[in-house]
């Protein structure tokens, strides 16, 4: 008694998060709870974390992703797997380079030209420790359960050997090939990007109507474009074969305006009569589907741009123009030369760069690609036969109309963050090139290095994080890691990335190791603020994670995520969430610290006497096992919202605000015997420690303190299946290691007892509906009568001590028939009636209150009176308010009889 005494007193009666959080994350980390071993014999379950870019700090994005993903870890890690969860950060080329060269521009006034290469590369190493320290230590903020032993980085050297091994290998595959290609250029980064790096949006533009004078004639063919400064690289025009306008114009030359360079005019069937003037101008150098047309008709392709987006040296007069001065540069021209036919306002679509928002030029250059062809028909058949399953599979036609559409990956990027493409050319002979998968340089160009340069580019980051799930257990080695826990089980990413990310780690795992990287992709919502509106920083609506811990809690924010995250392509991210899971932690620490309170004197050993059990411990035992059959099927299904809305209704509702209220007068004395006190106790207790380690996914932090607290309880050898279980699971060191709730018995769950239940709890919320509509206050207690049949009444009279428990009554009065009753109200259950009749301190008040109603009444019954008895004021008003004020006069005398009826009543 005295060590219980002491105990309480050191109890707080709220829930600080500050007190707990380091303190757990510190004894689980110090422990090594969180490494996996490969030599274990569980069966594996293994997550890669999707690499944050070490830009800066995480936002509420990488909070959402990180919480989902170690709910799975801790779930899996309590259920008995070997769990391993490998964290890490992305180099991300473009955009850290971008960062960095603002940063340098920002401090020492200085643009990457400024430095040399490896001076650069010296100061975005520097940026890229700090930045992922910051991230690293928010990571853990969040509460994730990270195997920090193997800590990755996609530009170690353990993930730079696997990018280099990689390359080569499907180098010598012939499936990465370089050549002239038309890429993505993006002038601001200077560099070429892949068809799904570009974004586009509407734009108000205009349609200019071009004359090409034919050679030879004083006849011309008008060209309809939207960019006249093209004209500059115009290698031909062409119409349709099949257009009787200009059949026989085929294999005739026309002259390019302003630079009057000669060109054919040529017939091909891609080309639509019905759309613009049926004749358009071909830029193979600038335009992917006159591209295209280039190599079927051998054209050749003039290049009018630098890689900073203005005219080269083959624009002549205009060299040296951003293309948009260019593009006006040159209409003005052809309006001088008379060849400007006329202008439309027109809207197309433009594209633009993820990461710096210029408009992508369609750019000539020398680029490495893969050959994703070889893979389309694998890409399919793998999520067809749901070998690779995404979740929802909503996302699967999404999928497909990409995969049936794809193009070959441009995978060399024009900058100096990132792998550098291990690809060395003879300077003599640019053909002869070396590719090498070892650290350092060729022995070939060692021994003649004047005669060999490297390629200056950089891969794609994406090239990098597709090897991730492998990469990160020791490919192209085969340690027991990379046996043990490949394929991985599950990735959890935003959908926004199933094609930068996902379906390319698909390629690189299966071509790897002939089977995909995962089995499981859950592809999340983007989470969008209160006014459904997606949350950047540009908006000023981003949420801060590190802010909302430090003012609700990690395992709050951690609950709300959960809660918030259906299978919807978008999250309602309302802050209110934050403020309700703050206050269902509270309640989870009050409903434990009433438990302990009334647990004193509690011997374990007996176990719980199932024969003595009321219909409160029966359904509260039924109730328990269908809501762990509940939690462990959602999490399953990645249904995260609901496992944590489960949990949620079971603490609060169930087990709090029904199940401790209904053995309060057991454990006070008021009502039953000791052996029931006992068993209520021990019920207490069962379902307390189920309810903590149920949600300790959700909210790791709050159930590890509380778990903790539990295990002085771990003493004895009962035989029942509840209370055994219990003392089982609180045998563990700790929370996060004991055994996930696995429903104790099938058979305790019954649908009849939790209908027998629902039939009281129907009387308690008429009950509760009554007193809250006549506003009585939640410490007064009322006469309750119901009316009913005599069977109907015995059901009642059976469960009086539940309704008791439940709601605050003065007495109940059965009655077969109804009693007349004043200044009651009533509520119809089924057929029994319900009738309570206001309280008398109340009745005092209402009589005040109506007196004063009256009274005032009668004050403006006069006062109206005197108006319309007023012969000078009934000349002078308008008819309406006369009218007016007489139905005012009518309704104060009927409002005035009814009160008269209360007051009398």
């Amino acid at each position: 008694t005295a060590s219980m005494q002491e105990f309480f007193k050191a109890f707080p009666k709220a829930y600080e998060p500050k007190e707990v959080e380091e303190k757990w994350y510190r004894f689980w980390e110090e422990g090594g709870y969180f490494k996996a071993s490969a030599g274990s014999k569980k069966e594996p379950y293994a997550i890669v974390i999707p690499p944050p870019n070490v830009t800066g700090v995480l936002h509420m994005g990488h909070a959402l992703v990180t919480t989902l993903q170690d709910i799975l870890i801790r779930w899996k890690r309590m259920c008995g797997f070997e769990t391993v969860w490998v964290p890490g950060t992305d180099h991300a080329g473009i955009a850290t380079q971008t960062v960095v060269e603002r940063h340098l521009m920002k401090t020492l006034g200085k643009r990457r030209s400024d430095f040399t290469r490896e001076e650069f590369l010296g100061h975005v190493w520097k940026w890229k420790e700090e930045s992922e320290t910051q991230i690293l230590n928010q990571i853990r903020k969040v509460g994730c359960s990270c195997d920090w032993s193997r800590l990755s980085f996609t530009m170690d050297q353990p993930r730079s050997r696997a990018v280099r091994t990689m390359f080569k290998k499907m180098f010598d595959a012939g499936l990465i090939y370089r050549g002239d290609y038309l890429v993505n250029w993006d002038p601001v980064t200077q560099t070429a990007l892949a068809d799904d790096e570009i974004e586009y949006e509407e734009r108000e533009s205009a349609l200019y109507y071009i004359r090409y004078p034919i050679v030879g004639t004083d006849q011309h063919l008008t060209v309809a474009t939207v960019r006249p400064e093209t004209l500059l690289g115009d290698t031909a025009v062409a119409v349709s074969p099949q257009d009787l306008r200009y059949q026989s114009l085929i294999g005739k030359q026309i002259t390019i305006p302003v630079v009057n360079r000669q060109v054919p005019i040529i017939g091909d069937t891609s080309i639509d009569p019905e759309f613009g003037t049926g004749v358009v101008k071909i830029t193979p150098a600038h335009d992917p589907n006159d591209y295209e047309m280039a190599q079927r008709h051998n054209l050749p392709m003039i290049n009018i741009m630098t890689p900073d987006g203005c005219i080269n040296e083959n624009g002549a007069e205009f060299q040296g123009l951003p293309m948009e001065e260019a593009r006006k540069a040159v209409v003005e021209k052809l309006k001088s030369l008379g060849l400007l036919e006329k202008v439309e306002k027109y809207t197309n679509r433009v594209g633009l760069s993820y990461r710096s928002k210029a408009v992508i030029e369609p750019y000539l250059s020398k680029q490495w690609f893969v050959k994703l062809s070889h893979f389309k028909n694998k890409l399919i058949d793998l999520v067809q036969s749901k070998k690779v399953k995404l979740i929802p599979d909503s996302f699967e036609s999404t999928y497909f109309h990409w995969i049936y559409h794809l193009r070959d990956w441009c995978i060399s990027r024009q900058i100096w963050w990132g792998h550098r493409i291990p690809i060395w050319y003879n300077t003599e002979d640019p053909s002869q090139m070396v590719c090498y998968a070892e650290e350092g340089i060729p022995p070939e160009v060692a021994q003649n290095p004047t005669l060999w340069e490297q390629d200056t580019d950089v891969l794609d980051t994406w090239f990098s994080s597709a090897l991730w799930p492998f990469a990160v257990f020791g490919w192209p080695e085969k340690p027991p890691d990379l046996e043990k826990f490949y394929p991985t089980s599950c990735l959890v990413t935003g959908h926004d990335i199933l094609f930068f990310w996902v379906a390319r780690m698909i390629v690189m795992g299966d071509y790897a190791f002939d089977k995909p990287p995962f089995s499981d992709v859950f592809l999340h919502g983007l989470i969008f603020d209160s006014r459904w509106e997606k949350m950047s920083k540009s908006k000023g609506n981003i949420i801060d994670p590190l802010e909302i811990i430090a003012s609700y809690g990690t395992d709050a924010m951690r609950m709300a995520l959960s809660s918030a995250t259906t299978h919807a392509r978008q999250i309602d991210l309302d802050r209110r969430r934050f403020e309700e899971f703050k206050n269902f932690a509270n309640k989870i620490w009050n409903g434990a610290r009433f438990v302990f309170m009334n647990l004193e004197g509690l011997e374990v050993k007996d176990g719980i006497d199932m024969d003595i059990l009321k219909l409160e411990d029966r359904w509260i035992l039924s109730k328990l096992n269908r809501i762990i059959q509940e939690v462990n099927a959602s999490l399953y299904e990645y249904a995260f919202d609901k496992a944590t809305k489960a949990a949620y209704d079971f603490f609060w509702k169930e087990f709090c605000a029904y199940y401790v209220e209904m053995v309060k007068p057991v454990l006070f004395g008021k009502l039953g015997t000791a052996e029931e006190k006992s068993n209520k106790q021990k019920i207490l207790l069962v379902v307390l420690c189920n309810a903590v380690r149920l949600l300790h996914p959700m909210a790791p932090f709050i159930t590890e303190e509380l778990f903790q607290l539990l295990k002085p309880f771990a003493g004895g050898f009962p035989q029942d299946p509840y209370t055994k279980e219990t003392v089982e699971a609180l045998q563990a060191p700790a929370c996060i290691v004991a055994p996930y709730p696995k429903v104790i018995r099938e058979l305790d769950i019954d649908s009849a007892i939790e209908d027998e239940f629902a039939a009281v709890d129907g009387l308690v919320h008429a009950v509760r509906n009554i007193r809250a509509e006549m506003q009585i206050p939640p410490g007064v207690t009322t006469a309750l009568y119901i009316v009913g049949s005599e069977k109907q009444l015995q059901f009642v009279q059976k469960h009086e001590t539940i309704l008791k428990a439940l709601v605050r009554l003065e007495t109940l009065q059965l009655m077969t028939t109804e009693k007349p009753l004043t200044f009651a109200s009533t509520a119809v259950v089924g057929d029994l009636k319900l009738i309570i009749p206001l309280p008398l301190e109340m009745r005092e008040r209402e009589r005040t209150r109506l007196t004063k109603e009256r009274d005032k009444l009668i004050e403006q019954q006069n006062t109206t009176r005197i108006q319309l008895g007023n012969r000078d004021f009934l000349a002078k008003a308008p008819p309406l308010l006369i009218d007016k004020l007489k139905t005012n006069l009518d309704q104060a005398e009927k409002e005035l009889y009814l009160i008269g009826q209360k007051l009398e009543n």
